[in-house]
C-alpha cells in the first residue's frame, strides 16, 4: 500500500503520519507526504521520520494538476489520505480566497487523480464546523444537516460534498471523518489552545472572544489520527464518521484548566476582545457510530492532554 497524505506538514497531518510509521508500518510500503509549506505548515514537524526509508516528501501545491499527477503516477499511489487544508476561521472571514482554492479546487483535483489513477481508497478528513451551531442540547452525528456559518466552514461544507458526489457518481471508493476541535504538539500558534499556553508563557494577556461561553468538543492528535486510520481502513465505503473525545468545555474553562496546570491567577491574566463575527455557540460529537462500527474509543483524558501540549510548547520556548 503506497499511501499519499496530504498536508502531512501541518499539525494533524504530521502526527498521522508519525503514527503510521510507528504503529502500522508493517501495513504500509510508502507514505508520500504532499504539503505546499503554506505559513501553517512547517518542516520541522517532519524531522522526526525524514530518514525514513519508507517516508517521502513532495512540495506540490493540489492546485497545480499536472505536478500532482506526477506525484501520483511516479509514486504508484494506491490510497490516498487527504487532510491538506486551510482552516483558520478568522482568515477565512478576513479573505475566503484561499480557502476556496485549498479546500474546494484541492479536493476536486484529488478526486479527478482518483479517477484517472483507480485509486483504491479515498479518505477525507473533515470537520464538524460543517454542520454549524447547536442549541443548549444535543450532538451532532453522520445525519445532521449541514449548515455552515463562516466561509471556512462553508469551503469544507462544499469538499465534503465533492467527495460524497464522486462516489454517487462513480462509484469511488471513499470514506469521510468529521472530528472536533484537536489540540496537542506541534499546533500552529494561531490556534486556541496554543495561543492560551504561549501568552502564559510569554507573559501577555490572553485574548478571549466575547465572554467566554463558546463551548467546544476536544479530541488530542493521537486520538484522532488513531480514529482516522480506523475508518481508512475499516470503515465502510461510502460512509461518513463523526470523531469526538466527549469532552465538551467552555473556552473560558479551557483557559482556567491551563492555567491551574501552569500555575497563574486566570482572572489576572485574560483580557477579553471583541467577539468574532458569526461565532458558533457550541460544538459536540456523536461518536457512537465509529465507537459501534469500528471498536473505536479515545483514550487520552484532556487533562492528560493538556499536559502533554504544555510540556511540549514549554520545551519548545
Amino acid at each position: 500500500m503506497n499511501i499519499l497524505v496530504t498536508g502531512g506538514c501541518g499539525f494533524i497531518g504530521s502526527n498521522l503520519i508519525k503514527f503510521i510509521l510507528e504503529q502500522k508500518a508493517d501495513e504500509v510500503s510508502k507514505v508520500v507526504n504532499l504539503d505546499c509549506l503554506t505559513y501553517a505548515a512547517d518542516l520541522k514537524n517532519t524531522d522526526q521520520f525524514v530518514d525514513n526509508p519508507k517516508y517521502l516528501f513532495a512540495a506540490i501545491d493540489l492546485c497545480d494538476i499536472e505536478n500532482l499527477r506526477g506525484v501520483i503516477f511516479n509514486n504508484r499511489i494506491t490510497h490516498i489520505i487527504h487532510l491538506a487544508a486551510e482552516s483558520h476561521v478568522d482568515n477565512s472571514i478576513k479573505d475566503a480566497s484561499a480557502f476556496i482554492q485549498s479546500n474546494i479546487v484541492g479536493t476536486f483535483n484529488l478526486l479527478k487523480m482518483c479517477m484517472e489513477f483507480d485509486i483504491q481508497k479515498f479518505h477525507h478528513v473533515s470537520t464538524d464546523e460543517v454542520y454549524g451551531d447547536l442549541g443548549p442540547t444535543g450532538k451532532f452525528d453522520e445525519n445532521t444537516p449541514y449548515d455552515p456559518k463562516n466561509p471556512y466552514s462553508a469551503s469544507k461544507a462544499s469538499s465534503d460534498m465533492l467527495v460524497r458526489a464522486y462516489h454517487h457518481t462513480y462509484n469511488m471508493p471513499i470514506t469521510i471523518s468529521n472530528c472536533s476541535n484537536n489540540y496537542g504538539p506541534n499546533q500552529h500558534s494561531e490556534k486556541f489552545i496554543p495561543t492560551v499556553i504561549n501568552c502564559i508563557l510569554d507573559g501577555r494577556k490572553i485574548p478571549l472572544y466575547g465572554s467566554g461561553t463558546n463551548i467546544r468538543d476536544w479530541i488530542y492528535v493521537e486520538d484522532h489520527c488513531s480514529a482516522v486510520w480506523e475508518v481508512f481502513k475499516k470503515g465502510r465505503v461510502g460512509e461518513t464518521y463523526c470523531i469526538g473525545s466527549d469532552c465538551e468545555k467552555k473556552n473560558i474553562d479551557v483557559i482556567e484548566e491551563i492555567c491551574a496546570i501552569m500555575n497563574v491567577e486566570p482572572s489576572e491574566s485574560i483580557k477579553y476582545v471583541k467577539d468574532r463575527l458569526g461565532h458558533d455557540q457550541r460544538y459536540a460529537i456523536d461518536s457512537s457510530k465509529i465507537i459501534n462500527e469500528l471498536g473505536w474509543a479515545p483514550s487520552t483524558t484532556f487533562e492528560e492532554g493538556l499536559r502533554k501540549t504544555i510540556e511540549w510548547y514549554n520545551e519548545k520556548h
